[in-house]
């Protein structure tokens, strides 16, 4: 059977592809999906074989990043139903290759093996190029630039033990992977035609850190609730006992370890929420605690044009044509506060407590409720451990780029017993945000070369020989001044006759020396300079020599930058967008630059007439 489809595909004129294998080396090298986090190195080999003799252009290894998402247009008629789509290829690093690593002339042999060794560093933060579509004033400068997680992807998240949830929707997904491009020259649109590629994935999670706090709004109808009020009263139309207030803080994130650690320990953080109770009156009593239910709200944004804000609000994504929301909802504990111990506070015990103040730090008591009256109150605080489960959830860093974030926030439950049985008895909801965070690899470490580090001692060195503007003297200093010419080097002071003694007019009476001449500036200079420590590296010599007039020529400076070269626009290929996320659909005809390497395509099985409304 075999033979019979060798034979039809020479009588048809059918030529295989070569077969492009990319093996990895060092502790991912039988890993059923290969880990890394940031400054990990990824070495590895690439070997092509043809099964006849092919004529290349040439051969680009390349590390790449990529984001795919699409939005669902829902209308009342069908006909109108569509999606708008975006691809996105902000990371690509290209291992730098010389000539001589290919044959001469550029033809592959047929049935003979050609290897190719290459070496990347995953980088920590993406190069600005990667983001510069328009955004608004409030905008964080830069965070769109770091390194996004690998998401949306069950097989790359599984680890090759069992199925794992990154509770990402169908319509985002983030991709990393090793590529190799066998190219046959540029066609008509200027792009590299490829003749065959092969690819291997990898999961990326990258080292981030804790951002700063976020600046929460208050309102019912924002994502974040940081403080709640609710009146208890004693029954269904019964008295009312007084106000209760509970509010909290952004807690700590959610460390998690680094994909290459050990540790068995649990990922967790903690979050206090200070309750007060104003009574209605001296005689009220505060009721009683019954428990504090936790969950954590998962939430991934996602849309099909560059995001321009941070989002805050899941409100604006919920009936939007290019923006969309996927949110789930993880349980994390349940804690019973009939323990709980009510402490009475009196006025006093806060100073200031009749007029309700925005404090920007955490008081010691909640601020007080608009049912306070200026007595006594009563506080508790509840201290609530927040514990990540281990099951089959897998959680990835809070990050934000161009057309994905994943955000998280803690739902707390705080229930209340009241005096009097009710059908459903009350309670407060806070909504807090909290950040999930990954430590780095502890054994990584930043790869500085020789010639990086003579690149980056120039401007030091440099420095030393730039003119410096000294401040002008002030008035105490030049009133003392008094300038007289200097005595003959030649005459001495025991043949100095009456007629040459100084008068006590232009005697110098200044302690200050003498400014010098030029003559004394430049031998200054070349005197500092050969006091100055040697710089490190090959070719550099003292700036002594400079005195003879002599400048000598700074080598030749190649700074590598993070073991590989990035390219954005001279490197592109052909149904690159398709090929990234392994997709065998045909390329859109229509596509609309926005900047970078972003590009949006809208497909849609509208009627003609109704094309223009959907953007093409």
């Amino acid at each position: 059977m075999t033979a019979a489809i060798a034979l039809t595909k020479k009588n048809l004129g059918i030529k295989a592809k070569p077969q492009i294998d990319i093996k990895l080396t060092g502790d991912q090298q039988n890993a059923f999906t290969p880990s890394y986090t940031s400054l990990d190195d990824i070495k590895g080999e690439v070997s092509i074989t043809s099964q006849t003799d092919l004529n290349f252009a040439d051969i680009y290894i390349t590390f790449e990043g990529a984001t795919k998402t699409y939005v669902e247009k829902i209308a009342t008629t069908s006909p109108t139903n569509g999606k708008t789509e975006a691809f996105q290829n902000f990371l690509r690093l290209v291992q730098p290759m010389e000539p001589s690593a290919f044959p001469a002339p550029r033809v592959l042999e047929a049935h003979k093996t050609y290897r190719f060794s290459f070496n990347f560093v995953v980088p920590e933060r993406l190069l600005p190029q990667s983001c510069i579509h328009p955004k608004d004033e409030s905008f964080p400068e830069g965070a769109h630039l770091p390194l996004p997680p690998s998401l949306g992807d069950p097989m790359v998240s599984s680890l090759g033990k069992s199925l794992m949830d990154d509770m990402c929707p169908d319509m985002a997904i983030i991709t990393y992977s090793i590529r190799c491009r066998l190219t046959s020259g540029r066609g008509a649109s200027g792009k590299h035609t490829i003749i065959a590629e092969g690819f291997r994935k990898l999961r990326i999670m990258p080292a981030l850190e804790e951002a700063p706090p976020l600046s929460v709004e208050e309102g019912d109808k924002d994502d974040y609730r940081l403080r709640k009020e609710k009146t208890i009263q004693r029954g269904l139309f019964r008295k009312t006992l007084g106000c209760l207030t509970a509010e909290a803080a952004q807690p700590k994130s959610l460390r998690l370890s680094s994909i290459h650690s050990d540790s068995t320990c649990p990922i967790t953080s903690l979050a206090t929420v200070k309750i007060r109770f104003d009574p209605a009156d001296e005689s009220a009593h505060p009721p009683k605690l019954d428990r504090v239910v936790a969950k954590l709200k998962v939430a991934t944004f996602f849309a099909s044009v560059p995001l321009r804000e941070i989002p805050t609000k899941s409100s604006e994504y919920h009936y939007s044509s290019v923006k969309g929301i996927f949110v789930e909802t993880v349980p994390l504990s349940s804690r019973c506060l009939a323990n709980s111990q009510w402490e009475r506070q009196t006025s006093e015990a806060e100073p200031g407590s009749n007029t309700r103040l925005a404090t920007s730090f955490h008081p010691r008591f909640p601020v007080p409720s608009c049912a306070y009256k200026g007595k006594s109150f009563y506080t508790a605080k509840v201290f609530v451990p927040i514990s990540l489960p281990k099951d089959n959830k897998v959680f990835v860093p809070t990050f934000h780029s161009c057309l994905m974030s994943r955000v998280y926030a803690l739902d707390l439950y705080v229930q209340i017993q009241t005096p009097k049985a009710t059908a459903k008895d009350p309670q407060i909801h806070l909504k807090l945000p909290i950040q999930i965070s990954c430590e780095a690899n502890p054994r990584s470490l930043i790869h500085i070369y020789q010639q990086e580090a003579n690149a980056m001692a120039a401007p030091a060195a440099d420095e030393i020989f730039n003119s410096r503007n000294a401040p002008p003297t002030s008035d105490e200093y030049t009133r003392q001044a008094r300038i007289s010419n200097s005595p003959s080097p030649t005459t001495s002071p025991a043949t100095r006759t009456n007629s040459e003694e100084p008068s006590p007019r232009t005697q110098n009476t200044s302690t200050f020396p003498p400014r010098p001449s030029a003559a004394n500036s430049i031998s200054q200079r070349i005197s500092f300079a050969e006091q100055a420590p040697p710089l490190p590296g090959p070719g550099w010599s003292h700036r002594s020599s400079w005195a003879d007039g002599v400048i000598p020529e700074r080598p030749p400076q190649d700074v590598r930058m993070m073991g590989a070269q990035q390219r954005f626009q001279s490197l592109s290929f052909d149904n690159e967008e398709i090929a990234a996320m392994g997709q065998g659909e045909d390329a859109p005809p229509d596509y609309s630059i926005l900047g970078g390497r972003y590009r949006e395509r809208i497909s849609s099985n509208a009627l003609p007439r109704r094309r223009s409304e959907l953007g093409q």
